[in-house]
């Protein structure tokens, strides 16, 4: 199986940058993963809220393939310990799914075709993240659950 970590535009703060390729370079000891950067909307200044949420959707639905497990990374999707997010990556890697593409929208979310193509909705916490620091979190937990089901001491319950 591979992880695909998909995201609207590119980092930008070097801070992130450093500590999300930290944990990419440690999440690529576990499992074939990758961060897939499609471009932001253009001329936000000229756009409303739709329409660069409609915008980045189509970059986004171009970059996913039918078979893929789609999982958008939403503050209104299920939140979870992360426990619960190693048995969550433990049966997407039983289920025989080749692909697992975690989505990271744009500053004001997915349009609705996207929600429509999502198959499922994670929320990594109730608080409000800035989208580029989502991107950190997302590959620390799957890092994390990832020491978990091989029983390594980086996680501690």
């Amino acid at each position: 199986m591979k992880i695909t970590l998909l995201v609207v535009g590119k980092t930008t703060s070097g801070y992130l940058g450093q500590g999300i390729d930290e944990y990419v370079r440690r999440l690529s000891h576990y499992v074939n993963f990758e961060m897939v950067c499609v471009s932001d909307a253009r001329n936000t200044r000229n756009l409303s809220q739709s329409q660069q949420k409609q915008a980045e959707g189509r970059a986004i639905l171009a970059a996913v393939e039918r078979s893929d497990y789609v999982v958008l990374l939403d503050e209104h999707g299920r939140e979870f310990t992360s426990m619960q997010l190693a048995d969550y990556v433990q049966r997407r890697l039983s289920s025989g799914v080749k692909r697992v593409v975690m989505v990271v929208g744009g500053p004001y979310g997915f349009s609705q075709e996207v929600y429509d193509r999502a198959d499922d909705k994670l929320s990594m916490s109730r608080l409000t993240f800035s989208h580029e620091m989502v991107r950190l979190i997302v590959v620390e937990q799957l890092y994390r659950a990832f020491t978990i089901l091989n029983h390594e001491p980086y996680h501690h319950e």
